[in-house]
């Protein structure tokens, strides 16, 4: 067995860890959670599923890097480098190595260049070239709630590339959308795996569609706006994702029982929208009645509102799993919801 630590983006409490436990499930990978800190994640794994961690650098979108843990001590600097002497470095004497640290929240008062200096002493004197710039094999030392995680990089998370997929610079722009990253985030907590159906009834603009295409999943969009379906396809074929889209109500669907695999949705509640309902409730009961039919036995549904979904949920025949509060600014809350349809 072998520790994974998800070193955590600080953009939400909690759908960070969520994202990394819902994709870790997608992807079969069997582990047991051993520790958490704040803005860390520790699992443990079978080291035969380290290489499965570079398909988890390409699917996550709320985590900066993944490691391999070498030990765990007081984040005191003695204790720190006895630590590093410590640990067995498992490198290739030819290879060069670079040596970050990162302090959480900068509560702890160490100095960070002083404690990559001491780190880096430990490998030269053991034989290990540094490369600052271009390393083969990069270790961090994280600091979080009064310990020191110390790590080899087994892979890190391009969130760049969700900036580059933000709203406006796709071919078509809608205002009010959910934002790539938390959009990415959403299609694993749905534990969406390569090749599974992901359907979104109220797909719009194709934004989670796009999300759910690029890590390899098959993609079902729905919505009841001609000109908005047109503009999701321009966004699904300029990212050339495996999609099908339907002009229909997300509350009467024409698609057979139990064909998806899990639904990520982000309805028009609450929102400026054209809304072909007698009223939000309606709407909403009425797409929760059609999302669970459409959904299989051991699916999720992770779906966005802005009001309670869980007694209509729960009516329709869902369990409840999580609800994520995410405020967006002072006018809008969204909550997260997580719904599974149990076998």
């Amino acid at each position: 067995m072998t520790l994974i630590a998800f070193e955590l983006s600080g953009e939400h409490s909690v759908i960070p860890c969520a994202e990394v436990i819902g994709a870790l499930e997608a992807e079969e990978i069997d582990f047991l959670i051993y520790r958490q800190f704040d803005r860390l994640l520790i699992i443990e794994t079978y080291k035969s599923n380290i290489p499965l961690m570079d398909v988890l650098t390409r699917r996550l979108s709320m985590t900066w890097h993944i490691l391999q843990v070498l030990g765990i001590c007081d984040a005191a600097a003695p204790d720190i480098i006895k630590m590093v002497e410590s640990v067995e470095i498992d490198h290739d004497r030819s290879l060069t190595y670079r040596i970050r640290t990162k302090k959480i929240k900068r509560k702890n008062q160490i100095s960070s260049e002083d404690l990559e200096r001491g780190i880096g002493k430990v490998f030269y004197d053991n034989g290990y070239k540094a490369d600052l710039k271009n390393p083969d094999v990069e270790y961090r030392a994280v600091l979080s709630g009064g310990e020191c995680i110390f790590g080899k990089i087994l892979g890190s998370i391009d969130r760049s590339a969700f900036e580059h997929r933000n709203p406006s610079n796709k071919p078509f722009f809608y205002p009010g959308v959910v934002m790539p990253r938390l959009a990415r985030a959403m299609v694993n907590i749905a534990r969406t795996k390569r090749g599974g159906i992901v359907m979104d009834p109220y797909c719009g603009t194709g934004g989670i569609l796009v999300e759910a295409g690029l890590i390899g999943a098959v993609t079902l969009g729905c919505d009841i706006q001609k000109k908005i379906i047109m503009g999701g396809q321009m966004n699904l074929d300029y990212y050339s994702v495996d999609y099908s889209i339907l002009l229909q109500d997300a509350g009467n669907m024409a698609l057979r029982d139990v064909c998806v695999d899990c639904i990520v949705t982000d309805p028009p509640y609450g929102r400026s929208a054209i809304i072909w309902a007698r009223s939000l409730d309606h709407l909403m009961r009425y797409s929760l009645k059609e999302i669970y039919r459409v959904l299989r036995p051991g699916g999720r549904a992770v779906v966005v509102s802005e009001c309670h979904l869980e007694d209509l949920a729960v009516e329709v025949g869902f369990h409840v799993d999580k609800v994520f509060i995410q405020r967006v600014h002072r006018s809008l809350t969204r909550r997260i919801t997580v719904l599974d349809k149990v076998l």
